[in-house]
C-alpha cells in the first residue's frame, strides 16, 4: 500500500495502511496511535537486530525516518484539498543512545492548523518548524528531531 491509497481515508485507515506499508514497517516501526481528527500520532519503533546500529543501539537513519510523513499527512488532512503541504527541511540531534523501543508523539493541533491556513491566505508560502522529542522506555531523550513544513495554498489556474 502507497501513501497515495490512504488520501480521503479516514485516521483507522491510514493507522492500518502504515502499519503494513513496507517502508516502515520493515524498520520496526508502527503508529500506536493516530486520533481521529488527525491531531495526534503516536509513533514507536522497537529495536531489533535488522535496524540497529553497529553497537546495537537504534540506527539514527530509522530514528529519522520513523517521523518522516506525519506533519505532511496530519497537516492535510486538517487543511484540506485547497493546500499543499511538504516536508521543507529536516534535523536531528542524537543525544543518547535508543534501546528497547522508542516512541514519539508528533502534534498538529487545531490551532496550529488555524495559523497555517491564516498565514498561507492569498497564495503566501509558509515555513514553520515542529520540534519532535524521540524518548525511550524511561522517557529519557534519545534524540530531539527538527522537521520544517512548507505549506502554501493550492494554485488555481485560470
Amino acid at each position: 500500500m502507497s501513501g497515495s491509497d490512504l488520501r480521503g481515508q479516514s485516521a483507522a485507515v491510514h493507522k492500518e495502511g502504515f502499519n503494513h506499508w513496507p517502508t516502515l514497517q520493515t524498520q520496526g516501526i508502527s503508529v500506536t496511535e493516530l486520533a481521529d481528527d488527525f491531531t495526534r500520532a503516536v509513533i514507536r519503533m522497537d529495536i531489533t537486530p535488522e535496524n540497529a546500529n553497529y553497537m546495537g543501539t537504534a540506527f539514527g537513519g530509522s530514528l529519522f525516518s520513523m517521523l518522516d510523513p506525519f506533519l505532511v499527512i496530519m497537516s492535510l488532512n486538517q487543511l484540506g484539498p485547497d493546500y499543499v503541504a511538504w516536508d521543507k527541511a529536516a534535523e536531528i540531534e542524537f543525544v543518547s543512545p535508543g534501546t528497547g523501543f522508542v516512541t514519539a508523539t508528533v502534534e498538529m493541533p487545531p490551532e496550529t492548523v488555524a495559523e497555517l491556513r491564516e498565514a498561507a491566505a492569498g497564495g503566501k508560502k509558509v515555513l514553520r518548524w515542529f520540534e519532535i522529542p524521540i524518548t525511550g522506555p524511561d522517557g529519557a531523550l534519545v534524540a530531539q528531531v527538527r522537521r520544517q513544513l512548507y505549506v502554501r495554498e493550492r494554485r488555481r489556474d485560470s
